[in-house]
C-alpha cells in the first residue's frame, strides 16, 4: 500500500499546491487545517499546531509529514508540538521541513526562528529532510508593490532569486516519496536578478511608470543581503521565471498589496 503523506498548512499558498500535485500523482494525502475542510482529493484533518489540538489524530497512520505551514510568531513552538506528537506514534514518520535559504546568514527574526526549528528537527531523532528555498514570486511582488505606492521607489542594492511555488511543490513531492536525507541541497529560482529590475517589472505589470532608485543602507541586515546571503545561484533548479509569473497573473491592483 502506498504511503500516506500528511501535509500541514494544506490550505496555504504552498501547501495547497503540494496537496494538488501529490493527489494528481496518485498519493494518499491527508491535509491538516485549523478548520474543517473537504475536497481537493485529499482526506482532511482538523488540528492546531499552536495548541496541539488534533495533531495526534492527524499523524495517525502517516508515514511522511510534509510541513508546509508557517507561523511567523511561533515557528519553533509549532515544530516542537509536531516533533513531540510524531515521537509518540508507533512508527515515527519522515518529517520534511520547508525552510529558507540564508536562515544561517541573514539576521532577520523570522529567519532565526526557522533556524531554531531546523535545530529542533535535527536533534529530534526523527528521520527528516530539511529543504531550504529562496523567496516566493508572490512575496517579491508584494514587497515591491508596497514600495510602489511612493512617488519614487527606493530599492536596496540587493539581488533576489525568486522561486515559483509550483516548482518547489514538485521538489517537495519528490522528497516526500524518497528516503530521508537530512539537509537537502538548496532550491532556488531560475534567475538571480537585481532588486531594481524586479521592482521595474512589478511596476510595469501594474501599468505604472515610476522612477526606481537603488539605495545603500548601513547595518548587518543590509550587508547580509548585499553579500548574497539570501541566494543559492548554484542551485537554480526552478523553471518558472518571475516574468512568467507576472504574465500569468496580471493584476492592475498589485500596488494595493499590503
Amino acid at each position: 500500500m502506498p504511503e500516506r503523506i500528511l501535509v500541514t498548512g494544506g490550505t496555504g499558498q504552498l501547501g495547497s499546491v503540494v496537496v494538488d500535485q501529490l493527489v494528481a500523482a496518485g498519493e494518499r494525502v491527508r491535509a491538516l487545517s485549523r478548520k474543517r475542510r473537504s475536497g481537493r482529493g485529499a482526506q482532511w484533518a482538523v488540528g492546531d499546531l499552536r495548541t496541539g489540538r488534533g495533531i495526534n489524530t492527524a499523524l495517525a497512520g502517516c508515514d511522511v509529514v510534509l510541513h508546509c505551514a508557517a507561523d511567523y510568531r511561533r515557528e519553533a513552538d509549532a515544530i516542537r508540538t509536531l516533533v513531540e506528537a510524531a515521537r509518540w506514534t508507533g512508527n515515527p514518520p519522515h518529517l520534511v521541513y520547508v525552510s529558507i535559504v540564508g536562515v544561517d546568514r541573514v539576521p532577520l527574526g523570522y529567519y532565526r526562528a526557522k533556524l531554531a526549528a531546523e535545530d529542533l528537527i535535527v536533534n529530534s531523532g526523527l528521520p527528516h529532510t530539511i529543504q531550504r528555498a529562496t523567496q516566493f514570486h508572490s512575496l517579491v511582488r508584494a514587497v515591491f508593490a508596497a514600495a510602489g505606492r511612493l512617488p519614487v521607489v527606493p530599492v536596496p542594492r540587493w539581488r533576489f532569486q525568486p522561486v515559483d511555488v509550483r516548482d518547489l511543490a514538485g521538489r517537495l513531492a519528490e522528497l516526500a516519496k524518497a528516503e530521508p536525507v537530512g539537509r537537502a541541497p538548496d532550491f532556488g529560482g531560475p534567475e538571480v536578478l537585481p532588486a531594481a529590475d524586479l521592482a521595474k517589472a512589478v511596476l510595469a505589470a501594474a501599468g505604472r511608470r515610476k522612477r526606481v532608485l537603488p539605495v545603500s543602507l548601513p547595518g548587518s541586515l543590509y550587508r547580509a543581503y548585499a553579500d548574497g546571503g539570501n541566494l543559492a545561484p548554484e542551485h537554480a533548479d526552478g523553471v518558472l521565471t518571475f516574468a512568467r509569473y507576472l504574465a500569468e497573473r496580471p493584476d492592475p491592483g498589485a500596488l494595493r498589496y499590503h
